[in-house]
């Protein structure tokens, strides 16, 4: 029987040294190396006291992870979902969904902003998201900028 994965929440102030380790340790494994992106994956957001961090353990070992973080337009408040990818052994199994389920569920009826790439525009509509602006490449990579509400 495959274990189940328990889903983990934190304001970046209250990360263990060890938990934000392993986030980030993730994030690097999936983008830096898999994707072959060199980019500033220490961008200065994940420990600003209102960013939040989610995330899926299963076996004690970091599988998949989000981060959320607030932006101000005119005094307004919105979200902003990055840094979201699972690890190859544990993909096809909803955790992505899992994830951004919880995310949202945070952000109630505020605006909410992703950077997706582009073969993931699909996936995203299904939560909500428009395309909300042309594509770019990022790091190599087609992106398109989509919008919830």
């Amino acid at each position: 029987m495959m274990a189940t994965a328990t889903l983990k929440r934190s304001w970046a102030y209250d990360l263990s040294t060890a938990t934000l380790y392993d986030l980030l340790k993730l994030r690097v494994e999936v983008f830096v190396v898999e994707q072959k992106c060199a980019y500033p994956e220490l961008d200065g957001l994940d420990l600003l006291h209102e960013t939040r961090h989610f995330w899926l353990e299963e076996d004690g070992e970091v599988i998949c992870t989000l981060r959320l973080t607030e932006e101000y337009s005119n005094g307004r408040k919105s979200f902003r979902i990055g840094r979201l990818c699972t690890a190859p052994n544990a993909r096809g199994r909803g955790h992505t969904t899992r994830l951004l389920q919880a995310a949202l569920a945070e952000v109630g009826l505020a605006p909410c902003k992703i950077n997706a790439q582009t073969y993931l525009v699909d996936m995203y509509a299904k939560h909500g998201f428009k395309i909300d602006g042309a594509e770019y490449l990022e790091d190599g990579i087609p992106h398109v900028p989509m919008r919830k509400r």
